[in-house]
């Protein structure tokens, strides 16, 4: 590998001729991370308000992580589901007792589990509820996020992400989210589930109506449909739970997990749940070469240990109810509105002011890094290491960019 000694415009260059355009980035180059910051190859330092997407929940290079990672480096890394190895079992069982499910179906992305799940659905659906073949339907959410491979493009309302990809994949049926109504006129006797994110993070961290997971999760009871919470982004404590669902007291027959799950080391995801549900695979009709692999298996179950100490969850809660009443305030004073959970906002800059790119542009040159999406509205998702302080200087800087000072 050769060294490239050079600048920010220098590596941007690099990207624009040699990687696919399939990104928007702002002009940041990282080279170093640590807890909440970033550094960038001048040696500017940034407060990290994005996460990964909920990917770096226990900040950049957690030390137990990164121990983990190197102590399993050093031992084995890939076997394939050829063979067993001394990971696999244990993360298992470990990822089951934390979640309070009975199996566990490891993967790599997110986008896999969602994929995994919808096929176990489906299987599910022929061989228990007695769906006839072909047939099965499943019920989303409008204005969602669950990947981007063809399949899960075809049940996305977001037209950048379906133009030109068709033929799509037919079976799933969209209804509004939020609208408990809606959902309950799209169930019939062929559905085989109703998938749904606890909160939407790409549609802008959008929290449903109380009650509305509880009455999915009625409904779904009545036609004897499962349930599938995407916990993805919302789940692992980001929203001062392990999981979202948490906060109605629901449980989910299934749940897709990913991001976290990998500590920011490692691509980790998983489909978790009831074992007559995943029960329903059998050698041969799934898999995945590097899905429970030794070394992402090793970096999941440090990732369980933090979790399973109840330590995140409560720095979630704590510092969100700080995080949102710093926000609150600036309701009014150049933004529109503010939702969210735990550490976890979406923020609604007030019309007529900045784009959400322009905010985001402006908070790097503050030292902050966000990321829009769609046109006015930031994510805003630090680390669960982050401190009361850090919170307080990146809402701060949010103030002055929205107000021009």
């Amino acid at each position: 590998m050769t060294t490239f000694a050079a600048g920010t415009t220098d590596y941007i260059a690099l990207d624009e001729q040699w990687s696919t355009h399939n990104y928007h980035p702002l002009p940041v180059v990282i080279a170093e991370a640590e807890g909440a910051w970033v550094t960038d190859v001048t040696g500017k330092r940034y407060l990290d308000f994005l996460a990964g997407y909920s990917a770096l929940n226990f900040g950049h290079r957690h030390p137990a992580l990164v121990a983990a990672a190197v102590e399993q480096l050093g031992r084995v890394t890939l076997t394939s589901r050829a063979f067993h190895h001394d990971q696999l079992g244990l993360f298992c069982r470990e990822l089951a007792e934390l979640t309070g499910t009975e199996l566990v179906l490891p993967m790599n992305s997110g986008a896999e589990a969602v994929e995994s799940a919808v096929k176990v659905a489906r299987k599910w659906a022929y061989q228990v509820k007695g769906i006839p073949d072909g047939q099965a339907q499943i019920v989303v959410a409008g204005s969602n996020f669950h990947g981007r491979t063809t399949t899960i493009v075809s049940f996305s309302t977001d037209e950048t992400a379906r133009a030109d990809f068709g033929p799509f994949t037919p079976g799933f049926v969209t209804v509004k989210y939020g609208d408990a109504d809606a959902l309950a006129d799209a169930i019939t006797e062929r559905t085989a589930a109703v998938l749904l994110e606890p909160v939407q993070g790409e549609a802008g961290v959008v929290v449903p109506p109380e009650g509305y997971l509880a009455r999915a999760r009625q409904l779904c009871d009545e036609a004897g449909a499962l349930l599938i919470a995407d916990e993805i982004q919302s789940g692992l404590a980001r929203t001062g739970t392990l999981f979202a669902l948490d906060h109605e007291g629901v449980r989910a027959d299934l749940y897709t997990l990913g991001k976290a799950l990998g500590g920011g080391i490692m691509p980790v995801s998983a489909v978790v749940g009831r074992r007559d549900v995943l029960g329903v695979l059998r050698p041969g009709e799934h898999g995945s070469t590097f899905g429970g692999n030794p070394l992402a298996c090793a970096v999941g179950r440090a990732v369980i240990s933090l979790l399973a100490t109840g330590e995140f969850q409560e720095r979630s809660a704590t510092l969100g109810r700080h995080l949102h009443a710093r926000l609150g305030e600036l309701v009014g004073h150049g933004l529109a509105e503010v939702r969210g959970r735990g550490l976890w906002a979406g923020v609604d800059i007030a019309p007529g002011r900045l784009t959400g790119r322009q905010a985001s542009e402006a908070l790097a040159t503050r030292g902050v890094l966000c990321k829009e999406t769609h046109d006015n509205t930031l994510r805003i998702a630090p680390p669960l290491v982050v401190t009361a302080e850090e919170l307080d200087r990146g809402v701060d800087a949010l103030a002055e960019v929205i107000t021009g000072a």
